[in-house]
């Protein structure tokens, strides 16, 4: 892939990452009272939203720069994103992404929908009440976070196990899953602790636990079928919990 081609990949990726950043604005950030009411004293609701929008964005640009140097190098594909902005047009097999999508998308909400179930009297009231809606499950979690976990943190382990171990294998590319699943599940403690004074260990392990699970099934699609097929599933999983009500 040219440079010039993967500089418009590189900026189509953030562009489409960003929307789901933006839609962190139609939320309610959770955090904890002591919090609320020092930021209340020196910015309004709406600015406490925008400086919350800083980190996720920085790590966009990180992981999408990151994800836009190696995945080629490790054989990863982006099947839809590289026709949009390459040149040189590559045949799709369109079916194939969105089978395998939704397939894993209901496999994904399915199992993650009984673990909440089998986890429910440890949930506490005020996370089952939390709701994100459904431009921030949509864009955010189903576009941006696959551009964060799957882009750039999976496709950046699996290229630096490749290196360090000079092989390109069924390993590297499971270990790559496996890591960049735990971060992610772990990367949504910060939410559980804004709403929740003392989670109990049960409540991180469901919360690891469920995420991470989510994050492998993902990371399978990214490494088998493209990042497209990852976000088809992970905006499927989505669905899956507006209907079972997780």
């Amino acid at each position: 892939m040219k440079k010039s081609d993967k500089v418009k990949l590189g900026l189509l990726l953030f562009t489409v990452g960003f929307l789901g950043v933006l839609s962190l604005l139609t939320m309610e950030i959770p955090i904890i009272e002591k919090l609320k009411t020092e930021m209340s004293d020196v910015f309004t609701p709406f600015q406490f939203k925008l400086l919350i929008l800083i980190n996720p964005t920085i790590l966009l640009i990180i992981f999408t720069v990151i994800g836009t140097s190696l995945y080629s190098k490790t054989g990863f594909k982006l099947p839809v994103f590289e026709y949009l902005t390459r040149k040189d047009k590559l045949r799709i097999n369109y079916k194939e992404i969105v089978k395998f999508g939704i397939a894993g998308g209901i496999v994904s909400g399915s199992l993650l929908s009984f673990i909440s179930w089998i986890f429910s009297s440890n949930i506490p009231d005020a996370l089952k009440n939390f709701s994100p809606n459904i431009f921030n499950r949509f864009f955010y979690g189903g576009i941006t976070e696959e551009i964060l976990m799957r882009f750039g943190l999976m496709t950046l382990f699996v290229w630096l196990l490749q290196m360090i171990f000079k092989r390109k294998d069924q390993w590297t590319y499971w270990s790559g899953i496996l890591l960049s699943s735990l971060l992610f599940g772990i990367g949504h403690l910060p939410i559980v602790n804004g709403l929740v004074t003392d989670p109990s260990s049960s409540l991180i392990l469901y919360i690891v636990l469920g995420n991470s699970l989510g994050g492998i099934i993902f990371g399978w699609l990214y490494w088998k079928r493209g990042l497209e097929s990852a976000m088809i599933a992970h905006i499927v999983t989505h669905i899956i919990f507006l209907i079972t009500g997780v």
